[in-house]
């Protein structure tokens, strides 16, 4: 990690003063236009105020921010924090104390990207949280869902079918031993795994309502726990005070989910257009990523899970139009996984949805918008307070920008050139200011 002695002498340096981010201009995470005149004051872990440009604050660290624009850290909503950048076959059959390394290294990547938060929507990334929390490695905020929860055949089960004859041997498969999925057939087994995963510390829970293309053995087009098992696990997630996020693609799968009560359709790229309107009539929320056959999609050595992400690339650029179209309640996240080379591109990943949307439309949504769906997990949410947003009384998570994304988005996809001063909580992970 060559970053990673600057990163951590930010952890020393914090300190109890003031700081004043003086002479940008700023984007505040909901207004179109930027906001002139005023400097970002931050006391403690939170932005205190915007006060009048040039004011004098006593005892306070001023930092020159001229000529560059604040605003508020990245947000991730469909993110691995333990698997995205191991590849497949380290993840399900390495040493887990090698990919929790790997885990920490990308951690400290993630935030020198600019992503102050991730939802993790998948994965082992407790203990990971853990240590970022207390300040012992760099990283960003994690919203864990624990294991993913998967009937046997389903998306979450990673096991090869010749494991399936020897159940003696094999009650748990690696992925389960590990973290990464929890096998649950029935209600009574997905209430408990739903509640494991609570007791862990999970702010939202994620199931596998379909078929996918990263798992070998589940078809695209199947549907995944039946409604009494679905609703077992909505049942448990709303007695926490939190919420159900839901992997799926086609219509069948999105309108079960819907009807069982899930808050959150992860992908859905093969929603027609009255799905759509089911999802924008039951409050739902969309999250979806923008999935195209380009240099950035998670790499794919077998035929058939190449065609699959073919036919879900061209499902994207439906969904978004459809999404636009129908006012869908939006969320944008990457879910890079088993893919090491690919995490670099998370900003790219943002900016290139520029595509459907307005350029301050993109900001929201990896600000702001990506914010109020973390929100839904109430009284399980880890980091209470303000997210996604400059202004008074806001977690201190500060981007400084060197250039105007509401001009070039594409300003975002370079990180390490762009992002001049990076905070989270407060505390400055990167400053590259005069």
């Amino acid at each position: 990690m060559a970053s990673l002695g600057l990163a951590c002498s930010a952890f020393a340096q914090a300190g109890d003063r003031p700081i004043v981010l003086r002479g940008a201009r700023i984007f505040d995470g909901t207004r179109g236009k930027l906001i002139e005149g005023r400097d970002v004051l931050v006391v403690g872990n939170r932005i205190q105020d915007l006060v009048p440009a040039g004011q004098d604050v006593a005892d306070a660290q001023v930092i020159d921010c001229r000529g560059k624009v604040v605003m508020p850290g990245l947000i991730d909503a469909h993110w691995h924090s333990v698997l995205a950048a191991a590849s497949l076959n380290v993840a399900m059959a390495g040493d887990v104390n090698y990919v929790y390394l790997l885990a920490a290294q990308e951690a400290e990547r993630t935030i020198m990207r600019g992503f102050t938060t991730v939802r993790d929507v998948g994965g082992p990334s407790f203990a990971l949280k853990r240590v970022i929390d207390e300040n012992r490695i760099p990283g960003p905020r994690i919203y864990p869902s624990g294991a993913m929860i998967s009937q046997t055949s389903g998306h979450g089960d990673f096991r090869n079918p010749n494991e399936l004859s020897l159940p003696s041997l094999c009650a748990l498969s690696s992925a389960e031993v590990a973290g990464v999925a929890a096998i649950a057939d029935g209600v009574p087994e997905v209430l408990k795994k739903t509640r494991e995963q609570l007791m862990l510390g999970a702010s939202q829970i994620k199931i596998m309502a379909g078929g996918g293309v990263s798992s070998m053995f589940d078809p695209i087009d199947t549907l995944q726990y039946t409604k009494e098992e679905m609703r077992a696990a909505v049942d448990a997630a709303t007695d926490w005070g939190t919420y159900v996020c839901a992997h799926v693609y086609t219509s069948a799968g999105i309108q079960r989910a819907l009807a069982c009560g899930v808050k959150s359709i992860e992908h859905g790229q093969l929603a027609d257009e009255d799905t759509v309107r089911r999802i924008v009539d039951a409050g739902a929320w969309w999250s979806i990523q923008p999935f195209l056959v380009d240099e950035d999609a998670n790499p794919k050595s077998n035929p058939e899970q190449r065609k699959q992400q073919e036919a879900i690339a061209q499902g994207t650029l439906r969904a978004f139009e459809l999404g636009q179209k129908h006012k869908a309640r939006m969320a944008w996240g990457t879910d890079i996984l088993f893919n090491p080379r690919g995490t670099a591109a998370q900003g790219r990943q943002l900016a290139k949805i520029s595509r459907w949307f307005d350029k301050v439309d993109v900001l929201r949504l990896g600000t702001s918008r990506n914010a109020a769906l973390l929100a839904l997990s109430g009284p399980r949410n880890p980091y209470p307070g303000m997210l996604g947003v400059i202004q008074a009384g806001a977690l201190a998570d500060i981007l400084v920008i060197d250039g105007n994304p509401l001009d070039d988005i594409s300003l975002l996809g370079d990180p390490e050139k762009n992002l001049r001063l990076i905070m989270k909580d407060g505390r400055i992970y990167k400053n590259a200011l005069s």
